[in-house]
């Protein structure tokens, strides 16, 4: 008798590839379709409502606030109330935006888009100036105090208490820290550590086993401090690895000084220009204004989260004595992470002549960590690809570290009580693990549709409230005039 068992397992097996293969491409789909057109202009459509609705003052302020940044008094906790000195909630908010999207994330946006898609980061970033700084200083005006102490904020928490309709702030606020949640796993976690573990076995050839379990262990001792650890090391690593990997971009753009002219000119020629162009010096790449505006934008919001509301749960930990204040100093980050390194990616990449070439091992046109690692081999040798792959390094586990916390707190808002974030933590460790052995393109894909999803509540909020947020920002001038005065005298009394 013929035992017919082994090929229904066969075709059972099939049938849930099969299955696996269609669900895998609807959810391709729609994370297409959410990171579309239609958010990417309520992103940046919400961004430039908001500069103009308070007369431009994030931007005629930047020169304040990137001076309170580097301030002495930054880095002081005093005796306001918070968790965190106002620089390391803004290093903490950076350690979860700075990460693979400034050296993966811009490489592909010239590929897909075009030199030209670099100038169109940096006009998403100045807008999202003002949308960072609004999530931001509503984060920390609305914050409470958890029974261990805590402070905890966020959009979530803004909606709960300044809406007029309590029910649909109650909602909204819900539906984002559940989206924070699953996205903390996935953008902030699976995708980070797998990036580190391919990056590393790549250029050194370390097992992906052994990264991962490295990545746990250390992510584990760090994340179960809480905020106070989190901040300490962001304060450190943060600012160390931005500084490592603009010297080292600027070296590279150095040793291509020659080119520099004529790679900063095809970056604002392409960026506006109306028709489709290709060949030349951008090898089988298509380039139109359409194209840099699309992938530009989008890949400037991915990398600056800019409206999405996540750095606004670091900023509301901040020790400070005014929400205004605070949200200056948290809007420099997308001045930091798109303007300059960002832009330094973009300067070596345009500069180097790599762009449009042809990786001979593939067949396929030189793109992501590939093509910054050419950019900076180009100048740099190995040792170019050697530094690429540590960037990768510090920037993806600074960004586990930073969503951590924002999940966290969501996690906590939803749980409505402190008492299980020990395990959050234990789970997010561990779950690190995971994302650097296995590639899961469907969870990747699941966890950035959540990512995107977690920004429209935050900018309906955002919406409603501009007019609050534009009254104090306007009353805060008064204050913050006062202050210039009174140092300026300061100063005139000593020269005397």
């Amino acid at each position: 008798m013929f035992d017919c068992s082994p090929l229904l397992l066969v075709k059972d097996k099939e049938r849930k590839e099969e299955g696996m293969e269609k669900f895998s491409e609807i959810v391709s789909k729609i994370d297409a379709f959410v990171w579309g057109p239609v958010m990417l202009v309520l992103l940046v459509g919400t961004g430039i409502l908001l500069t103009i609705r308070t007369r431009f003052l994030s931007w005629r302020n930047l020169g304040y606030a990137l001076k309170s940044t580097l301030s002495k008094e930054a880095r002081k906790k005093g005796d306001s109330a918070g968790d965190i000195s106002p620089f390391s909630a803004l290093t903490t908010a950076l350690a979860a935006t700075i990460g693979t999207g400034n050296i993966v994330g811009v490489a592909t946006a010239m590929v897909s888009g075009g030199p030209g898609a670099l100038v169109w980061m940096w006009i998403s970033a100045c807008f999202g100036l003002t949308s960072k700084f609004s999530e931001c200083m509503l984060a920390i005006k609305y914050r409470e105090i958890n029974a261990e102490g805590e402070m905890c904020g966020g959009p979530m928490y803004v909606m709960k208490k300044a809406f007029r309709y309590k029910r649909f702030g109650i909602v909204l606020g819900w539906l984002f820290a559940f989206f924070a949640v699953l996205a903390s796993f996935g953008i902030g976690n699976l995708t980070q550590a797998n990036s580190i573990s391919s990056s590393l076995n790549q250029t050194f050839q370390i097992p992906t086993y052994i990264t991962g379990a490295i990545i746990m262990v250390l992510s584990l001792i760090i994340i179960v401090g809480g905020i106070q650890k989190i901040s300490k090391v962001s304060s450190i690593v943060v600012p160390f690895m931005a500084v490592f990997y603009v010297i080292a971009g600027l070296i590279v753009i150095i040793g291509n000084i020659s080119n520099v002219p004529s790679g900063v000119a095809m970056i604002f020629k392409y960026a506006f220009s109306p028709q489709a162009v290709s060949g030349g010096v951008l090898g089988t790449i298509t380039a139109s204004m359409m194209r840099a505006m699309r992938y530009g934008i989008a890949r400037g919001v991915f990398s600056n989260e800019a409206g999405m509301g996540s750095a606004a749960i670091t900023a509301a930990a901040a020790k400070t004595d005014h929400p205004v204040r605070q949200g200056y100093i948290n809007m420099t980050g997308t001045f930091w992470d798109t303007i300059v390194v960002c832009t330094i990616t973009g300067l070596c990449i345009a500069s180097s002549g790599v762009l449009g070439q042809i990786d001979p091992a593939t067949g396929k046109v030189l793109s992501g960590s590939a093509l910054t690692i050419a950019a900076f081999e180009s100048v740099l040798g190995k040792l170019g690809g050697y530094l690429v792959s540590i960037g990768i390094m510090l920037f993806a586990f600074s960004t586990i570290l930073g969503w951590e916390y924002h999940g966290e707190k969501a996690f906590e808002y939803i749980a409505k009580t402190h008492k299980y974030n020990i395990v959050y933590r234990i789970i997010f460790a561990a779950v690190t693990f995971v994302g650097a052995t296995t590639a899961l393109e469907v969870v990747w894909n699941i966890s950035d549709i959540a990512n995107a999803l977690m920004a429209i509540p935050n900018l309906i909020c955002l919406l409603a409230l501009s007019g609050e947020i534009a009254e104090d920002m306007r009353k805060f001038e008064v204050i913050r005039k006062r202050e210039i005065q009174k140092n300026e005298g300061m100063i005139s009394k000593d020269s005397k």
